[in-house]
């Protein structure tokens, strides 16, 4: 059975500080609930290309003079066309069927017959209202709306040219009736949107595999879908579709695979949903990243104080987590020879293309009750020194992720379906502490489209 395959492949992107991170795989990132808005365009050549693979060239025959009341009358019709589909003004279709007709009609009494045949054209009209239902099914209700005449159906025996537009016009007033409920029931059978929704919804089951050198992956979880009126426009039907997800990022090996579903729920009607959509996943960075980031920044380095009369020269520094703060552990000789703990809360400097860190606070661990005194002295160096130098830089890493992320979505998944996207907008916007690591939240903003083909 063809399928409407309208729903689209979401590739996303992780920040990670160093190749190799070592995170455990069952390490449970954060849920993030989110939504992704799509416009959609379905093209109605497409719909074209379904009713006429299903409507045989030739659509009637009667090959018989006795029936109907002995009526000595034979009659074909073709389509001499492909059936043309447009959209109307009113939330329908219009539809034109081009005809071939051949009729033989006897003329006689007792028996005696003689006959004759011609051949015409004509062009039957239908109209089709399309009802979009939450529960996937499109329902139609196509209605006659008259034929017009090519060429007139006239007999000819020479002398006497007998018209049979009387007797055409009821046979194909007859067939234009049955032809409407073909065409329902082709609609109601192609257009099952629950199946389809189905499909497209089983497509998730499977994490993305969204950058092999870190290994990282993205799952996404479809809660429910939202969908706008139908628009119908001359060559398309539009619409829009919003899903509602959790969105999940993994380090490591690759995360299990959700379930396959059989049956999906209604879909909720909504009045407008805008043209971008907003997805929130989550990245991390390894303490042991951040840990490196803060020995080339810091260690070996003399730093000195109170016009140079003081210096200490870091000798080791560790990074770690302590509940909502990010804890800077350094190792100092010189002028003060102990463990200092510099803490703050880690956020994203938009300006800095930076994981900075505010509300610092400092606190000294020594045995030298002289080196206690200096401590308000070297804290307002340290803390300082920490607030300016030390930050994760993530510039490079948003440029190759949005560079990533609109190959991705710039591609064929799917036989039928054509996406295209830009990012417009990508930045962490909230920062996370776990026991494993740094777990940035990172908000993406761009416009999707979809394209159906060949459905």
């Amino acid at each position: 059975m063809k399928l409407f395959k309208f729903l689209i492949l979401f590739l996303f992107f992780s920040i990670s500080a160093q190749e190799t991170p070592i995170i455990s795989p069952t390490y449970a990132f954060p849920k993030i609930k989110s939504s992704i808005t799509m416009p959609v365009k379905i093209p109605l050549s497409e719909i074209s290309s379904m009713v006429n693979s299903s409507v045989k060239d030739l659509i009637y025959e009667d090959n018989s003079f006795e029936d109907n009341n002995n009526d000595q009358f034979k009659v074909k019709v073709w389509k001499t066309k492909p059936i043309r589909i447009v959209g109307g003004t009113h939330d329908n279709l219009l539809i034109a069927v081009s005809l071939k007709i051949y009729a033989e009609k006897g003329i006689g009494t007792l028996g005696v017959y003689t006959y004759q045949n011609t051949t015409f054209e004509t062009t039957m009209f239908f109209n089709t209202q399309l009802t979009a239902n939450n529960n996937w099914i499109i329902s139609t209700k196509t209605t006659a709306n008259g034929f017009k005449w090519v060429t007139k159906p006239v007999l000819d025996y020479g002398r006497i040219k007998v018209p049979i537009t009387s007797l055409v016009e009821n046979s194909l007033k007859e067939q234009q009736a049955k032809f409407c409920t073909t065409i329902d029931e082709q609609m109601k059978t192609q257009l099952n949107f629950q199946q389809l929704a189905i499909t497209a919804w089983n497509l998730f089951v499977e994490p993305f595999n969204v950058s092999e050198d870190f290994k990282t992956w993205l799952k996404i979880t479809p809660l429910n879908v939202n969908l706008t009126p139908l628009k119908f426009f001359g060559n398309e039907i539009q619409t829009n579709i919003g899903l509602d997800i959790y969105s999940e990022t993994f380090t490591g090996l690759k995360p299990q695979t959700s379930p396959v579903v059989g049956a999906i729920g209604n879909f909720n009607f909504v009045p407008q949903l805008q043209n971008a959509f907003t997805l929130n996943t989550t990245s991390n960075i390894p303490y042991e990243s951040a840990t490196e980031i803060a020995k080339q920044t810091f260690l070996n380095k003399k730093y000195n104080f109170k016009d140079g009369n003081y210096s200490v020269t870091i000798t080791g520094i560790k990074v770690y987590g302590e509940e909502n703060r990010l804890m800077i552990e350094a190792e100092t000789s010189g002028t003060i020879n102990g463990t200092s703990y510099i803490s703050g809360i880690p956020v994203y400097d938009e300006v800095k293309h930076k994981i900075v860190l505010s509300d610092i606070k400092f606190k000294l661990k020594t045995s030298n009750f002289f080196q206690k005194t200096l401590t308000i002295l070297f804290k307002n160096k340290i803390v300082k020194m920490i607030a300016e130098d030390y930050g994760i830089p993530t510039a490079d890493l948003e440029l190759s992720s949005k560079s990533s992320i609109e190959e991705a979505f710039n591609k064929d998944y799917y036989k039928g379906l054509k996406i295209s996207g830009k990012v417009f907008k990508l930045k962490p916007h909230q920062i996370l502490l776990t026991p494993n690591g740094i777990t940035a939240v990172i908000l993406t903003q761009a416009t999707l489209q979809i394209k159906l083909q060949g459905i």
